[in-house]
């Protein structure tokens, strides 16, 4: 029975973890503002006939707090890491040297910033919401076990543990949004 519960728990635990990983990675997405290779993550460049993602055929550095800078493994993929980037729809205006293609990021405005911050919100919504998913599926486990053989009182005592995973990783949730929203609106 314990192997059991221990099992649902970290099936549970499994579920919210891999919820507060997409979320980063989407938090990461989210422009602040300041330059990031992870702007670039959605960028898909032809590459002897077929997409290939940016990170693929190029390393991606930021020498400031206001420039990308993109060097492809191969003097050829200039023109074509351009498409991409223009083609991912991003609002960034790439240029190249000859060497490295470079992106400045412009300034959010006050709107956009505003924007962002609803999608952050938006994106943290969705990580509760499979946080939430995954203790249902977790209660509902306990709740098979109780009709199979499980006490009355283990079966609380399994949704509290349950409940406390939920809340610990909802708290997090929370965490990681204001810190997203404060480096969002910081100018």
């Amino acid at each position: 029975m314990e192997e059991e519960l221990q099992f649902i728990y970290d099936t549970a635990e499994e579920g919210m973890q891999n919820a507060m990983e997409r979320l980063e990675h989407e938090l990461a997405r989210i422009r602040a503002g300041k330059a990031s290779p992870a702007m670039l993550s959605s960028v898909q460049v032809e590459y002897y006939g077929s997409m290939a993602p940016l990170k693929n055929v190029a390393n991606v550095n930021t020498p400031d707090s206001k420039t990308l800078m993109i060097q492809p493994f191969e003097k050829g993929l200039l023109e074509e890491i351009e498409k991409g980037i223009m083609r991912a729809n991003l609002g960034f205006n790439p240029g190249n040297d000859g060497k490295v293609v470079r992106i400045s990021i412009p300034p959010l405005t006050e709107d956009r910033r505003k924007d962002l911050v609803k999608q952050a919100r938006a994106v943290a919504e969705q990580a509760k919401v499979s946080i939430r998913n995954s203790r249902k599926d977790a209660n509902d486990e306990v709740k098979t076990l109780q009709k199979d053989s499980l006490s009355e009182d283990r079966a609380k005592d399994a949704e509290g543990v349950i409940q406390a995973k939920t809340t610990d990783y909802s708290n997090k949730v929370d965490e990681l949004l204001a810190s997203k929203e404060t480096d969002i609106m910081t100018i």
